[in-house]
Formats: structure tokens, C-alpha cells, sequence
């Protein structure tokens, strides 16, 4: 089924796979208001409904996105004001509980490039290309880059990418970290939707528990940490699927997820 978003974003969601496609070829997908608009929703949506297992956000055209789209200007009210309102949208892609998997083919650059490493897991086409492109802009990282880079790839090549403002490939894109999976332009889709089925099929309590442990250790203690760790395992061992996950495993299938609560 689709929601409507706009026609600048457009949603589809199919066996628990909510597709996100930014839907303006004819400027690389640049993000306008209405983008974010789109993408406000979509994120919301995806937040909120039950029976989302994955969102895949992409692009329509060829194009991933081109960042934000400033050819009208920067708009009307003060700027620290709309920042605040992009960043909101960044933050709740972040903190999706579901997986997220951006499939990127030719630019992610600027916002559109952030925008991709903010999912869980890239998967790129062979001639995608990546920049944080803001200093030839005169501007500085936005989006989450200055926070998601670092950890990532590193502080001196998160440098190297914001000071220089470098484009990169996706073979270098993906020896340096930034991205996950590279293939040949024309299996973008297949190893998409194989690495999606895989995330479908897992438990979703248990996966929305790791990525908030991995997303707050580089800020936390070992103690802290573990910490969490007891506290996420206890949520898993409230509901049905560690249950689901032994009674397949002592009859040799594969087990059936829910992430439902145990009664």
C-alpha cells in the first residue's frame, strides 16, 4: 500500500517493507521543502505503523540525492529555525527502531550523502558517487555528518572528506568505511532486496535493541554499556521470539519472528 507524501516523496510499503524514493530526477533529487516535508512523514510513518519491518530509502531517476536543493534561495523565517527542523527529520531517521538500508546509485552528496550513511546499512551501485561536498559551498557539515563521519571512518579520513569536500567512488567509499556493500549498477536492486529480506525475516525486538546499544557505545562506558546490554536482553526475553528462535532451532527450520509480547 502507498501513503501520500507528496509527489516529491513517494512511499510504498509491501510485506512489511516501507520503500522511501525521493521523487525529483530532474534536479538529482535535491532535497526542496517538499522533500522534507516528504521525508518528515515517511519517517513518522514508519515510527508508528505496525507491520513495518524495514525501510529502504533510495532515489528516483538514477540519483540517490544531491543535497539540499538551495537554487531558491534559503527561504523564509530564520535560518537557525529550519536547520533545527532538517535536523529533527536526520534525528528520526537515526533513531528508527527499524532497520534502514539506503540503495544509492549516482550522487550522494551534501545532505543527500549524510542522509545515506544515517541508515543502518549502504548499499551502492558500482558508479555511485559520494561528498561531503558543503565546504565548496562555503558552508560546514549538516545532517548529522559532523556526529555520523567520525565514527564511521575514522576522524582524520572524517577530515579528509569535510576539509577537501572530495567526491569519491563507491570502491573507495566502501574502502574507507563509509558505505557498506558495493555491486555492479545492474544487482543494486537484487543485493538490496536480499540483504532486506534478511533483516525481514530477523526478530525485531532483538535488532531494534542492537542498534540502539551500537548507537550509543561510542558515547558510553564498558560498565555503561553492559548495563545496557542486561537491559536490552531482558526486553528480548519479555517477548515470544527467543522462544520462536529455540523450538526452530531443536527442529532443524528456520524460526518465524513476530516481536510480539509474551503473554
Amino acid at each position: 500500500m502507498s501513503e501520500d507524501t507528496g509527489d516529491a516523496v513517494l512511499t510504498t510499503l509491501e510485506d512489511g517493507v516501507l520503500t522511501v524514493t525521493i521523487n525529483r530526477p530532474e534536479r538529482k533529487n535535491a532535497a526542496d521543502a517538499a522533500v522534507w516535508e516528504g521525508l518528515d512523514a515517511a519517517f513518522r510513518r514508519a515510527r508508528r505503523e505496525e507491520g513495518i519491518r524495514v525501510v529502504v530509502l533510495t532515489g528516483a531517476g538514477g540519483d540517490f540525492c544531491a543535497g539540499a536543493d538551495l537554487s531558491g534561495g534559503t527561504g523564509e523565517g530564520h535560518p537557525l529555525r529550519r536547520m533545527h527542523y532538517i535536523h529533527d527529520i536526520a534525528l528520526a531517521l537515526h533513531t528508527l527502531a527499524v532497520p534502514t538500508v539506503a540503495k544509492v546509485s549516482g550522487v550522494a552528496v551534501g545532505a543527500g550523502c549524510n542522509l545515506a550513511i544515517g541508515c543502518d546499512l549502504v548499499v551502492a551501485g558500482r558508479s555511485a558517487r559520494f561528498s561531503e561536498i558543503f565546504a565548496q559551498r562555503g558552508l560546514s557539515l549538516d545532517f548529522g555528518g559532523s556526529w555520523l563521519l567520525p565514527k564511521i571512518v575514522g576522524l582524520q579520513q572524517a577530515k579528509r572528506l569535510a576539509l577537501l569536500a572530495e567526491i569519491i567512488g563507491a570502491e573507495e567509499a566502501k574502502e574507507i568505511g563509509l558505505i557498506t556493500y558495493v555491486v555492479d549498477d545492474d544487482q543494486l536492486d537484487a543485493k538490496t532486496d536480499e540483504i532486506v529480506g534478511r533483516l525481514r525475516s530477523g526478530a525485531p525486538t532483538a535488532l531494534a535493541q542492537s542498534k540502539v546499544l551500537l548507537n550509543e557505545a561510542a558515547d558510553k562506558t564498558l560498565r555503561e554499556a553492559l548495563e545496557g546490554e542486561s537491559r536490552a536482553q531482558t526486553i528480548n526475553f519479555g517477548g515470544t521470539d527467543p522462544a520462536a528462535a529455540f523450538e526452530a532451532f531443536m527442529a532443524k527450520r528456520q524460526p518465524e519472528f513476530t516481536g510480539e509480547w509474551a503473554k
